[in-house]
C-alpha cells in the first residue's frame, strides 16, 4: 500500500460558508503525496458550493440530492485507490489528520480508521459544551471499536465494496443527517472487520451554535435510529459512543412530557415531578465529566441542556415509529 493510494471524498450540500476552510487544509496532503485526488460530490446544493470547490485543485462530482449516504457512494465508486477518506465539508482538517489514520490500515485486519474532533467555534456556549461532551466520550473509546462516523475516516475500498457502501434507503435521505454512517461500521465490525479509533487524528468541526437548529437536527437523529437498531439489536443497549443510559434518555423525555398535561391535577403531579427529576438526573454523570473538560460554571448549563435535547431525540423517535408503522401497513397492502 503506497503513499498515494487514498482518495479524499468530501459530500456536501449547501457548504458554502465552511468549503473553503475544509478544501485549504487537504490539498496540501496532494503536493505530499498523500492523496492521489480529492473528490468533492456535491448533493443538490443552491449556494455556490460547486463553484467554491471547482476553484481549488478538487474533482467535482454531482450526487443531485442522493442524501449523505449516497453522496459518498458516488464519491468512492468513482475512486481508483485503495483507501478512501471521508471528511465532511464543515469539517478542517488538522495536520497530521490523515498519517494518524493511514497508520492503522497498515495491518490488513484493520478495515477501517476514526479520528476525533476540534472545536471551529470556541467562542460559542452551545458549541463548545457539544464539543466537550464528543472529547468526554472520545477519552473512553478504546482502540478496538464497533463504531465509526464519517467525519474523518479512512476505509478500505475493498470492505465498502464488499458492504455494498453506504445505505441509501433507510438511513438516509436528501440534505439531513442519517445514520447510514453507523450502519456501515456496524455491519463492517458483524462481517469480521477491525475498526480502530484514533484520537490523535483531528478535524475541526464547525460546531452547531444556536439551539432550533441542533434541537432539529436531534430529533432527525432520533428518527433514523428506530430504523438503526431495529436492524441491529444487539446495539440497542449501546455502543463504543454511547451507552444504556443515554438510549434511555429519549423515552424518559417522552414521558415527561405526556405527563405534564396531567399535572393539571394533583394526582399526576408527583408523577411529572419525578419524571423531569429522573431526566435532569440522568444527565448528571456526564456533566461531572464536563466538568474536568470545560472547567467553570459553563458545564452547568449541561443538565437542562441534555434533558431538552433527550425530548426532541424522543420526539425524533417517535416519528420514525409511526413511519415504520405506515410503512409496514403499506407492505400488507
Amino acid at each position: 500500500m503506497t503513499s498515494s493510494s487514498i482518495t479524499l471524498v468530501i459530500p456536501g450540500r449547501n457548504t458554502a460558508l465552511t468549503l473553503h476552510a475544509c478544501l485549504k487544509a487537504v490539498v496540501p496532503y496532494l503536493g505530499s503525496g498523500l492523496l492521489r485526488e480529492i473528490m468533492y460530490v456535491d448533493d443538490g446544493s443552491t449556494d455556490q458550493s460547486s463553484a467554491i470547490a471547482a476553484a481549488y485543485p478538487a474533482r467535482v462530482l454531482d450526487a443531485g440530492g442522493l442524501g449523505p449516504g449516497g453522496a459518498r457512494n458516488v464519491g468512492w465508486k468513482a475512486a481508483s485507490t485503495d483507501l478512501v477518506w471521508f471528511i465532511d465539508a464543515d469539517c478542517v482538517a488538522r495536520p497530521g489528520a490523515l498519517e494518524a489514520l493511514q497508520a492503522h490500515l497498515r495491518a490488513p485486519a484493520v478495515g477501517g480508521a476514526g479520528g476525533s474532533y476540534a472545536n471551529e467555534v470556541p467562542g460559542s456556549l452551545l458549541g463548545t459544551l457539544i464539543h466537550a461532551e464528543i472529547v468526554a466520550r472520545h477519552r473512553r473509546m478504546p482502540t478496538h471499536v464497533g463504531y465509526l462516523a464519517t467525519y474523518n475516516v479512512l476505509y478500505r475500498r475493498s470492505v465498502l465494496e464488499s458492504l455494498g457502501g453506504f445505505d441509501e434507503v433507510s438511513f438516509n435521505a436528501a440534505g439531513k443527517p442519517g445514520a447510514e454512517d453507523i450502519d456501515l461500521a456496524y455491519r463492517a465490525s458483524a462481517a469480521g472487520w477491525i475498526l480502530h479509533f484514533e484520537p490523535r487524528s483531528l478535524v475541526g468541526h464547525y460546531h452547531p451554535t444556536k439551539l432550533l437548529p441542533y434541537l432539529k437536527t436531534q430529533r432527525r437523529h432520533g428518527f433514523w435510529r428506530v430504523a438503526l437498531h431495529l436492524k441491529h439489536r444487539k446495539q440497542g443497549g449501546g455502543d463504543d459512543y454511547s451507552g444504556p443510559v443515554d438510549h434511555a434518555q429519549p423515552f424518559v423525555g417522552i414521558a415527561a412530557v405526556l405527563a405534564t398535561p396531567l399535572a393539571i391535577g394533583e394526582r399526576f403531579r408527583p408523577l411529572m415531578i419525578g419524571l423531569w427529576a429522573v431526566l435532569l438526573a440522568l444527565q448528571l454523570p456526564m456533566m461531572l465529566r464536563l466538568l474536568s473538560i470545560e472547567r467553570g460554571p459553563r458545564a452547568l448549563v449541561y443538565a437542562p441542556l441534555g434533558a431538552i435535547r433527550a425530548v426532541w431525540r424522543g420526539f425524533g423517535m417517535c416519528a420514525g415509529v409511526v413511519a415504520r408503522m405506515l410503512r409496514l401497513a403499506g407492505s400488507v397492502r
